[in-house]
């Protein structure tokens, strides 16, 4: 049993508040356990200049941790003058995710703009962000009205790390901070996955322990889609 009482395959309490913010087109409040994470999405009949003229749209991700997020203050990236590495990894793996799951012709010559903002960290801030970010997306491109849904699938993301020569799902920070191996399944609801990170941090990872953490982070991620699902309203 772990310290907080969970099973090694069970995630922890997941609340999503859709429709947080007023003026963005799409936003929830997401909360994996003590995680919460600000997700807002901004519809913008532009494109990149690399898209202009090709039909085609795009979505993209910011990222970042507010001040007293964390248990000692972090700086604001603003003031330091730019983006740290963890940060621009990080936006990039939400934007590269989100685009996993819409069909960017659907959407038409314009960009989703995702807004992700950590306002309290304890272990899996990216993951919450992505699937945060899939409910915020999803309300946005619902406003839209258009005649093909261009979100294709639903995604969601969820960390899976072996403590202890343990596989554990969901970590939180305690977790996450002694992991052997560290890693984040990001999957559609089908069961595809879009993207895997895995890091020994301190030890290898096996074949069957990769296996057990792919089964779990699967069955984790189901309940994730059912909730997700629930507030957009959708079978894809």
């Amino acid at each position: 049993m772990r310290n907080n009482g969970r099973s090694n395959d069970e995630i922890r309490k997941v609340e999503i508040i859709p429709d947080y913010l007023e003026h963005a087109e799409g936003s929830c409040l997401i909360s994996f356990g003590k995680t919460k994470v600000l997700c807002a999405a901004t519809i913008e009949e532009k494109v990149p200049g690399f898209l202009k003229g090709t039909g085609q749209g795009w979505i993209t991700a910011e990222y970042s941790l507010l001040p007293r997020s964390t248990g000692t203050r972090t700086d604001r990236e603003a003031v330091k003058g730019k983006q740290s590495g963890r940060t621009h990894e990080i936006q990039r793996l939400i934007g590269r995710s989100l685009r996993a799951a819409v069909d960017l012709v659907a959407l038409g010559e314009r960009q989703i703009k995702i807004d992700c903002d950590v306002i309290q960290a304890d272990g899996g801030t990216r993951t919450a962000s992505i699937c945060g970010a899939c409910v915020a997306l999803g309300i946005a491109i619902n406003s839209l009205k258009l005649e093909t849904n261009p979100l294709k699938h639903l995604i969601a993301a969820i960390s899976c790390g072996i403590v202890n020569g343990e596989v554990l799902l969901d970590l939180d920070y305690s977790e996450d901070s002694s992991a052997e191996v560290d890693a984040n399944f990001v999957m559609v609801e089908n069961g595809d996955l879009a993207e895997i990170q895995a890091t020994g941090e301190k030890g290898l990872l096996k074949d069957r322990q990769f296996l057990q953490m792919l089964t779990y982070s699967r069955n984790g991620l189901n309940q994730l889609f059912e909730m997700q699902r629930k507030i957009l309203q959708v079978n894809l």
